[in-house]
């Protein structure tokens, strides 16, 4: 497996890299191709022949294979990016987030509010709640607001089992007025003893 990342340039940028990667370069000052990076380890520098530009490291909204092929058949993975350095123009604002808000396709834009479950809402008054029940039970102790649930929950319940008790029955369906037609009306009707009479 190698290590990888994805390098996100503006526009200009892309051309001075273009032309260097493509060895059409006239000085060898050009041809300088630097990256750094500060203490913090998600801002820093990225520098092509003299100028410097601005760059920050970034974490995906998912992550993304990449893949290798010799033959135009085959594919053969090589690596799980995770990570993409955004460089920007000297007076682009940089991010305020740690990880990039889209991914790296246009069906994956805003990725997180649309792709992904939110988190549960969980007031912060009930995690304390349960956070120092918690702490109760394992010292030994009980829950102190168990015994008001338990009862709480026991008068619900019969309440609800005189409710149900209580629901009147449903009246019976009233079967519509319909006169029967006869499609026989000469003959008697015969019964299955009068057919075997016939057998005879």
């Amino acid at each position: 497996m190698e290590e990888q990342f994805i390098l996100r340039v503006t526009p200009s940028i892309a051309e001075k890299l273009d032309r260097l990667l493509s060895e059409t370069a006239s000085s060898s000052e050009e041809q300088s191709l630097d990256l750094s990076f500060s203490e913090d380890g998600r801002g820093g520098t990225f520098v092509i022949g003299n100028e410097r530009f601005p760059a920050s490291l970034l974490d995906l909204p998912c992550v993304v294979e990449s893949y290798k092929t010799y033959d135009d058949c085959a594919l053969v993975k090589t690596a799980d990016i995770g990570q993409m350095i955004m460089v920007r123009e000297a007076g682009d604002t940089a991010p305020d987030v740690v990880e990039y808000r889209h991914g790296l396709t246009p069906p994956m834009r805003d990725a997180r509010k649309r792709r992904f479950r939110r988190e549960p809402y969980l007031s912060p008054e009930l995690v304390q709640r349960v956070e120092k029940d918690l702490l109760n039970i394992m010292a030994g102790g009980t829950v102190e607001n168990a015994e008001a649930e338990a009862n709480e929950q026991e008068e619900d319940g019969e309440q609800n089992a005189r409710k149900a008790n209580e629901k009147p029955e449903p009246a019976p369906e009233a079967k519509p007025d319909v006169p029967e037609t006869t499609t026989n009306a000469e003959e008697p009707e015969r019964s299955d003893s009068d057919e075997s009479d016939d057998s005879m």
